[in-house]
């Protein structure tokens, strides 16, 4: 639907100064066939060929560039679960500014003033906080948990529940893993997923890896290119491959 066709279906709730181009695409139906009003805050921007889903809520001057999608229901199967493509609230805050090609699913919450970056990628039940940068190419899996004041540079993965604390700061190219059994569509195993943790202030290099359930301690520095194995302590500098305690971070 356009947005003058949601306006006369009562389902598009957009207050004074806002700027909704006639190439915008909303879908306020989702695959269950439920609809949900979609509402734009004073000062929002939703740009030419963007896509907005049902239940979104998109607060005062934020702004969805060209190809971005808010809200898309998840549908199909992930980790034991299918997901059969109900919508839900997405809520973008204030200032928030979502860059062409983004993908941000139903469930999500991003808080006042976030940049997500061109092709980024945030599943189902992801909450970002507020004044945090997410770069290019991120994937961002379901669950996951960020803080205030994070940035994570371009082309990293975000394993599903992953917990970044505030002012974290992941280099680019930085994987994580939350499986320690490789388990996929076994009928006679469930996964155990752990995912790892990055306490305050936490700073992965560029290029590292960080095994299932391995914690990074607040302000602890991972040197680039490393494999992390086990715990590291707070306020440790540690690389290699596995890394290893060398010190202290500066």
């Amino acid at each position: 639907m356009t947005a003058t066709e949601l306006d006369r279906a009562d389902l598009l709730r957009a207050e004074e100064s806002v700027q909704i181009s006639r190439f915008a695409l909303f879908i306020p139906t989702d695959e269950l066939g439920s609809a949900r009003p979609i509402v734009v805050r004073r000062g929002a921007v939703i740009s030419a060929f963007a896509v907005v889903h049902g239940g979104a809520t998109i607060a005062e001057c934020a702004r969805v560039e060209t190809h971005a999608e808010i809200g898309k229901p998840e549908h199909g199967y992930a980790v034991g679960r299918t997901y059969p493509g109900a919508g839900a609230t997405t809520i973008l805050g204030p200032g928030v500014v979502i860059r062409s090609g983004a993908v941000v699913y139903a469930d999500v919450q991003v808080d006042t003033d976030t940049v997500v970056g061109h092709q980024t990628l945030l599943r189902t039940g992801v909450r970002v906080g507020a004044d945090t940068l997410l770069g290019h190419h991120l994937c961002v899996e379901r669950e996951t948990w960020i803080g205030r004041g994070v940035r994570c540079s371009p082309g990293s993965h975000i394993t599903s529940s992953t917990y970044l604390a505030d002012r974290a700061f992941l280099g680019a190219g930085v994987r994580t893993i939350n499986d320690k059994t490789l388990t996929w569509r076994d009928p006679d195993r469930e996964p155990t997923l752990t995912a790892p943790r990055f306490e305050t202030g936490a700073k992965v290099g560029t290029g590292s890896v960080i095994l299932a359930g391995v914690s990074i301690g607040a302000h602890a520095l991972i040197g680039a290119g490393s494999l992390v194995t086990r715990d590291i302590p707070p306020g440790a500098l540690a690389y290699g491959v596995p890394a290893r305690v060398r010190g202290e971070a500066p």
